[in-house]
């Protein structure tokens, strides 16, 4: 799996809750999230999803349990973390009023962090996949490949990468734009650490690229605002008659909208997904007029999720795209967030979502239809010249 230290893990998870990949409202490392279409088609952004959403099931326990603890004098916030640990919702959480605000600016594109993506390899070692321009990583002369040691003096080796993101972010200590962090790294036999300086900085959630015989590589690390429409424009500007390559490898998911759009550059419309909550049965459509006679590959892993996953799914299901990697984590099920007294959040599961045809990936993944665990981008050129062919 990988991460970046914009996404980060819920703050909440040093009070023991869960990895949160919540599917309707924030978007957390190794974590994702997006804001679903409301049942009369219209859509509403995360806050306001979570001003106006109805408690459901056990939506009302842990406002209950939030309401009573205020009345007593005690935090509102714990006795609701509390209330979903007992709940046993895999993928409940509590955040902050503002932790739930920092989440919904990093939607927007914006997040706090020194610019790195790393990765855990199978021996434990934390490695540098890319370091963002512009960035305080960058400045600082980190380089891909390079291996992270330590952060603030605290050993990374073996730990869940979306656990030292939350360290690169400063998650515990309410860390802002300015704090200094202490890095320890490693490049070869070359060992030194590293200070800088967390800073604002913009996502770049979409790579282009060419490779040989006009095949365009379109990466995807999240699905922020507006990179549906940076996926079209990147399939209409793409040679003609070049195949393209989907690479949602270690795309922790994102707004769902921009994943419905992004199918849409692919599909002339038709089902992308259906949702229930709470019983009530949804459904996602493409818009009309999407390329559909490119060559497609979709290039997945097991740090592939939640709305990426669905996206997976309906190319795949619909026959659009030749899925190549391996399995995706399995996110399926869907939260929606409910306000806690003291202006908190909660975000608590009411149903799952499937694919075209009527599966379930929540616990289960997607497989693709070509697995492969080394060499997949390799593996994905060579699939892509069969179907020119």
């Amino acid at each position: 799996m990988s991460g970046r230290d914009l996404f980060c893990q819920p703050r909440r998870i040093g009070r023991g809750a869960a990895l949160t990949l919540v599917f309707a409202s924030v978007l957390v490392a190794g974590a994702a999230t997006g804001s679903f279409p409301e049942a009369d088609g219209g859509r509403k952004s995360p806050s306001d999803t979570a001003r106006s959403a109805a408690p459901a099931g056990h939506h009302e326990d842990v406002t209950e349990a939030a309401e009573q603890a205020l009345a007593d004098g005690k935090s509102p916030m714990e006795a609701a973390e509390r209330a979903v640990s007992r709940s046993g919702d895999r993928w409940g959480a509590v955040y902050s009023r503002g932790e739930y605000e920092e989440f919904e600016e990093a939607l927007d594109g914006r997040y706090t962090g020194v610019g790195l993506w790393a990765r855990r390899e199978r021996d434990g070692r934390i490695e540098v996949i890319r370091v963002s321009s512009d960035s305080p990583a960058a400045a600082a002369g980190i380089r891909e490949g390079d291996r992270l040691r330590s952060v603030d003096g605290e050993r990374v080796d073996g730990h869940p990468v979306t656990e030292v993101v939350s360290l690169l972010r400063g998650d515990a200590k309410d860390a802002a734009a300015g704090t200094a962090v202490r890095l320890g790294l490693e490049r070869g036999t070359h060992a030194w650490t590293e200070t800088v300086r967390r800073a604002r900085l913009s996502t770049d959630s979409v790579a282009v690229r060419e490779l040989a015989g006009g095949i365009t590589v379109i990466k995807i690390d999240s699905f922020t605002k507006g990179v549906g429409d940076e996926v079209r424009d990147a399939v209409r500007d793409a040679p003609a008659g070049g195949g393209i390559i989907l690479d949602l490898r270690g795309n922790s998911g994102g707004l769902v909208t921009e994943a419905v759009t992004t199918a849409s550059a692919f599909l002339d419309g038709g089902l992308v997904a259906t949702y229930d909550v709470d019983g009530s049965q949804q459904a996602l459509h493409a818009e009309p007029g999407g390329d559909t006679g490119r060559a497609l590959v979709a290039l997945v892993d097991g740090g592939t999720m939640s709305a990426a996953e669905l996206l997976t799914g309906a190319l795949q299901d619909r026959g659009r795209a030749v899925v190549v990697g391996s399995r995706t984590f399995g996110k399926g099920s869907v939260q929606m967030p409910s306000r806690l007294p003291d202006g908190a959040v909660a975000e608590l599961t009411v149903g799952h979502y499937r694919t075209p045809s009527g599966r379930g990936v929540d616990g289960r993944g997607i497989t693709p239809d070509l697995e492969v665990d080394e060499g997949a981008l390799r593996q994905a050129e060579t699939v892509l010249g069969g179907l020119g062919d």
